[in-house]
């Protein structure tokens, strides 16, 4: 059988040994792993101590990963898993390394989840089904996205679906009331926030636009009408350039006052 004659720490990883065998180098292993085999000068080693030490070194190499891969934020046990397939090791490795991770407490899911809603919450104005739907998507269990989303009061929820109708008009303040309110609407939907939310942040809004501007508005959706159907004549034309400037969000008043306005 093989002997050790030789260990030497490596030069950029302290925590890693080469393994030298009959004078020749022949493997490096991880600090832990050297402890628990007790690898030292003048150990024999079988084919099944080399075996062994091969499998539980390349599950140490996958915690290492993980733990680097963990040290930047929190993740939950599928990212951990996506991130060591990417790494190449096998599902054999990733499992036990996964089994590891929980028993040195680098992984809980139910605590990356709340913690995950707590900053969605706290940074972002997502509502509860697209915070929902991101968990899912990182693998966490139904039970635990339900427990998690209790951190999600009824009264933040709403104040984050009144910030987002208040972006949505600063955004848009060139456009019709109409198609702010479409957006406002669409944007609240998007960000996962549900009817009864929609309905209380948008219950009562009052756009307040400037009559000048909206006339300009107005005027310059005409131009761009006029230029379209100007080879058209008389109740075409008209029908066109109206059914136009619907589709904009302009209401059928406003268009006709407008359209008297400028024939005068």
């Amino acid at each position: 059988m093989p002997i050790i004659t030789k260990i030497t720490v490596q030069k950029n990883l302290s925590d890693r040994y080469n393994i030298y065998l009959d004078e020749k180098y022949a493997f490096s292993v991880d600090e832990e792993v050297l402890t628990r085999f007790q690898l030292k000068k003048g150990k024999e080693l079988s084919e099944l101590d080399l075996t062994e030490i091969g499998y539980e070194d390349e599950i140490r190499k996958g915690v290492n990963s993980a733990i680097q891969y963990l040290s930047y934020r929190m993740r939950s046990e599928k990212e951990v898993v996506d991130h060591l397939r990417k790494k190449e090791f096998t599902e054999e490795i990733i499992k036990e390394a996964i089994h590891k991770l929980y028993k040195l407490q680098y992984l809980n899911d139910l605590e990356f989840a709340i913690a995950y809603v707590r900053t969605q919450m706290n940074t972002t104005n997502k509502g509860p089904e697209v915070i929902k739907l991101e968990l899912k998507n990182k693998g966490i269990h139904k039970e635990m996205i339900e427990t998690a989303l209790l951190e999600l009061k009824e009264d933040h929820v709403l104040s984050s679906a009144i910030a987002l109708v208040e972006k949505t008009i600063k955004q848009n303040k060139s456009l019709p009331e109409k198609i702010i309110l479409q957006k406002m609407e669409q944007a609240l939907l998007r960000k996962g926030f549900s009817r009864e939310i929609i309905h209380q942040a948008m219950d009562g809004i009052k756009i307040e636009q400037d009559e000048e501007v909206e006339r300009e508005i107005l005027y310059n959706h005409w131009l761009k009408a006029h230029k379209k159907y100007q080879h058209l004549n008389g109740y075409e034309y008209e029908q066109k350039i109206k059914q136009f400037l619907y589709r904009k969000g302009f209401s059928l008043d406003q268009i006709e006052g407008f359209l008297r306005e400028i024939e005068l």
